[in-house]
């Protein structure tokens, strides 16, 4: 192992590109790891584009080493300092995220150090991560379920990455459970309770009317920040954000598979699952749009399965039944389109109820994604 590693921050567009690129080539070998189109990576990372940088500052790292005359990128690396973040959980926690690192602890440990000595300046006390950018987007690390294909925006990392954490002082905050469907019904007395229970407290589920996505929408944001309260994590989402989400969602959104719930004629919680892109995403490797596109478009048609990716209900909605009719809703609406396999998550580890509802439910935890911490 040499220590001949230089960390700068990235501060030019071909060096931006770069950061956008070294997964591509560190990942080429790996079957399971989905190349993301460069182009949306690029949205994600634009300060001007992106409204998370209406509450946050970031600054992007790249690690390298000589290679002959030239330097070879080997790592990269973001610091972040979620504002919204710290003002909703009360704390002085930064983030790390896009974390990406040959298997070299001389690279993962200068580019942690970076980030912290970027987030401690900032008066931060802990550094938390992965997060790309935070609990609303791509976050955790990939500890266990290395066999699988991630679904649609949820991060795969080489198994090595764990060490690289743990010798760098990197020690556990909290484990993400995502869960998958172990069977195409939803066991019959569950489903039978919950309706009986749903009529009780005068229940009823409807689907989403893409008429009136706009005003979808304005409902959806209320319930979000509502559903999550003060979770570990948890940071709402702002007007601009939750549009930006809805306009990035709303070409690929399949309307049967959008649940809300309203009791006694208020609206009190929503579900939402996606076709899992990556199925189409993964016959891309270069990640370019062209002529990639075509690959994606024909594989598309193919997809047989989906990711819960959203789910909330307000306090005074659960133990209703209403959780387990939001599934069986979205369960019984996929397998009618031909989808059979779904997951489910994450799911925080201590969160009891949610993960005991799962596995009532036919569900099965096949990965775990881990938070890391370090004081600074």
């Amino acid at each position: 192992m040499t220590t001949d590693v230089v960390v700068r921050p990235v501060t030019t567009a071909t060096l931006l590109k770069r950061f956008i690129a070294f997964p591509y080539r560190l990942h080429r070998g790996d079957p399971c790891w989905v190349p993301p189109l460069r182009m949306d990576v690029r949205k994600l990372l634009d300060r001007k584009k992106n409204p998370f940088f209406g509450h946050a500052d970031a600054e992007y790292f790249l690690a390298e080493r000589p290679r002959g005359a030239k330097q070879q990128v080997v790592g990269r690396i973001a610091a972040i300092h979620n504002r919204a973040h710290n003002a909703f959980q009360e704390d002085r926690v930064g983030f790390f995220g896009f974390f990406e690192c040959i298997d070299d602890q001389a690279v993962a440990n200068a580019l942690l150090d970076s980030a912290a000595a970027w987030l401690k300046a900032r008066g931060l006390d802990t550094m938390r991560g992965p997060a790309s950018f935070s609990t609303n987007d791509e976050c955790g690390l990939l500890v266990d379920g290395f066999d699988t294909t991630p679904t649609l925006l949820n991060p795969h990392n080489p198994r090595y990455y764990a060490d690289l954490m743990d010798r760098a002082g990197m020690t556990k905050a909290k484990d993400l459970l995502q869960y998958r469907t172990t069977t195409s019904e939803m066991p019959e007395r569950l489903l039978k309770g919950a309706r009986l229970l749903a009529e009780r407290k005068k229940i009823t589920l409807r689907g989403l009317d893409m008429k009136r996505f706009d005003a979808e929408v304005e409902a959806i944001k209320a319930l979000y920040n509502a559903g999550w309260e003060k979770n570990w994590g948890f940071v709402p989402m702002n007007d601009a954000e939750i549009n930006h989400m809805a306009r990035q969602l709303k070409p690929v959104v399949v309307p049967d598979l959008v649940v809300f719930v309203e009791q006694a004629g208020k609206l009190v919680g929503f579900a939402a699952a996606l076709p899992d892109l990556n199925i189409a995403l993964k016959t891309n490797p270069s990640g370019r749009i062209f002529p990639g596109i075509l690959k994606i478009l024909w594989t598309s048609r193919k997809i047989n399965r989906i990711r819960v990716l959203l789910f909330g209900l307000v306090k005074e909605a659960r133990k209703t039944g209403a959780d387990a009719l939001m599934f069986h809703w979205i369960w019984e609406k996929g397998h009618a389109m031909g989808h059979r396999w779904a997951e489910a998550g994450w799911i925080l580890e201590d969160n009891t109820a949610m993960n005991n509802g799962l596995i009532r439910m036919g569900f099965e935890a096949y990965k775990t994604l881990r938070f890391y911490d370090r004081p600074l």
